[in-house]
């Protein structure tokens, strides 16, 4: 899911922080353009259908602190982007409680019962050894049934997924970004694949066989 188009090389987006921060307008246009879609598009995904309209307001507030961050960046563990996305999560959970939704963000999300989706699982996947014309809609519904799928996971689960499998972040990663351990953050990304798998219906019976004529037993 990551963006190779925007994946720029960590030290690149530190020196242009660093030119910012001396008064360079332009280094900041840089940043904007190198990593405004994939930021929309991780905070569209964060706030889901719920707080859609919230979308804008919490995209425009993440580039605001990074413009009040600038003279106090420091380059850490984490690269930028995944600097800037964990604003961006900060700023989202702000959303989601002055909403009133319940929002957990500690290891008490990966302590509950076992995972059931609200609906059942996806069951409509295409033959393995089948390539038709259809394959590429069948690949954007499954799209959107991801999609669907990520509104079902808490916060926290979400943010971790997001991080790993948008912005490329590795466990250590993401856990030194969001200030928790390593258990935790690879916890927290284990239950949510685990989630994501259950709800596109992964889960499928393995034990099937095909007769001479194309049935399945």
């Amino acid at each position: 899911m990551a963006d190779s188009a925007v994946m720029a090389d960590p030290i690149e987006d530190d020196a242009l922080m660093a030119a910012f921060a001396r008064g360079d307008a332009c280094a900041f246009d840089t940043l904007y353009e190198r990593h405004n879609a994939a930021l929309y598009r991780f905070v569209r995904r964060l706030l889901g259908t719920v707080l859609a309209a919230q979308v804008d307001e919490v995209f425009q507030d993440t580039w605001l602190r990074v413009v009040r961050a600038r003279a106090s960046y420091a380059p850490g563990a984490a690269r930028f982007r995944t600097w800037l996305f964990t604003l961006a999560h900060h700023r989202a959970v702000d959303c989601l409680r002055a909403s009133g939704r319940e929002v957990a963000l500690d290891e008490r999300d990966d302590e509950a019962e076992p995972y059931a989706p609200d609906a059942a699982p996806w069951l409509d996947w295409p033959r393995a050894d089948s390539v038709s014309h259809d394959d590429a809609l069948f690949w954007r519904r499954a799209g959107g049934r991801l999609l669907d799928c990520l509104e079902q996971l808490p916060p926290s689960q979400k943010t971790a997924f997001l991080l790993h499998h948008d912005d490329g972040s590795s466990v250590d990663e993401l856990a030194r970004a969001l200030g928790i351990g390593f258990e935790t953050a690879k916890s927290r990304l284990r239950y949510a694949l685990t989630k994501l798998r259950t709800c596109m219906g992964a889960y499928l019976p393995s034990a099937q066989t095909v007769t001479a004529s194309g049935e399945t037993q």
